[in-house]
C-alpha cells in the first residue's frame, strides 16, 4: 500500500474513532511504527491531528479555538523543541511553549489533565513530563520562559547537564512547587529570557 493510500485510511480511521495508537496502525497497515510517524507528520503539521503518548488523536473544535503556532498561556510562537503538551479529559490537547508554561497550565487545569508530555532536552524525543526530571537555574538561556526548566527522561542526563551548565535537578512536583512559587514573587505569567 502506498503511503498516500495509508494517509487517506488513517484520516478516516481518526475521523471515526478520534483517536489511535501507533502500534495498532502499524499491526493494521503491516508497516513500521516509524513508517507509520512518517504517514502522520503531514496531518499533525496540518493541524488536523495531534500527537498523543503512543498514539494520534483527532483535533477536537476546541483545540482548533487556540492558535496552533502559540502558547495557550504566554501566547509566545511555539518552539516545536520546547513544546509541552497537555492531553485533556474529553480528547482536548492544549500546547504551551515551554515546561514553565506547560507545568503552570497544569496547575490551572488540575484533574482535567490526564497526560503531560515534552521533549527530552538531548534526545529530543517525546517522554512523560510526570516521570521526567528537569533541570533549572542553569546558566544556558534557551530564550523562552524564566524561570526555565529543562527536561531530561535520564535523570543521570540531567546531571550531567548540570555539571556543565550548572542549575539544580529536580523532580516533576518539585519544578511545579518551584515555577509556582517563584511566580508569586513576579508579575504576570512568566518573562522571557
Amino acid at each position: 500500500m502506498l503511503a498516500s493510500e495509508r494517509q487517506k485510511k488513517i484520516k478516516e480511521l481518526v475521523t471515526i474513532r478520534h483517536s489511535l495508537k501507533i502500534s495498532e496502525l502499524s499491526e493494521m497497515f503491516q508497516v513500521s511504527e516509524m513508517t507509520i510517524h512518517r504517514d502522520i507528520k503531514p496531518m499533525v503539521e496540518s493541524g488536523i491531528i495531534e500527537k498523543s503518548f503512543g498514539g494520534i488523536s483527532l483535533v477536537s473544535r476546541e483545540t482548533k479555538g487556540q492558535n496552533s503556532n502559540e502558547c495557550v498561556l504566554c501566547h509566545r510562537s511555539l518552539n516545536q523543541r520546547l513544546a509541552f503538551r497537555l492531553i485533556l479529559t474529553e480528547n482536548r490537547v492544549e500546547t504551551a511553549c515551554c515546561s514553565h508554561c506547560g507545568i503552570l497550565r497544569h496547575q490551572m487545569l488540575g484533574d482535567e489533565v490526564l497526560e503531560t508530555l515534552c521533549s527530552d532536552f538531548f534526545t529530543d524525543t517525546t517522554i512523560s513530563a510526570t516521570t521526567a526530571s528537569f533541570v533549572m537555574d542553569a546558566t544556558i538561556d534557551l530564550g523562552c520562559c524564566q524561570p526555565q526548566v529543562i527536561p531530561f527522561k535520564h535523570r543521570e542526563h540531567a546531571e550531567g547537564f548540570v555539571k556543565g551548565f550548572s542549575g539544580t535537578v529536580v523532580s516533576y512536583t518539585e519544578a511545579m512547587g518551584k515555577v509556582t512559587g517563584q511566580m508569586g514573587k513576579s508579575k504576570g505569567c512568566c518573562h522571557h529570557g
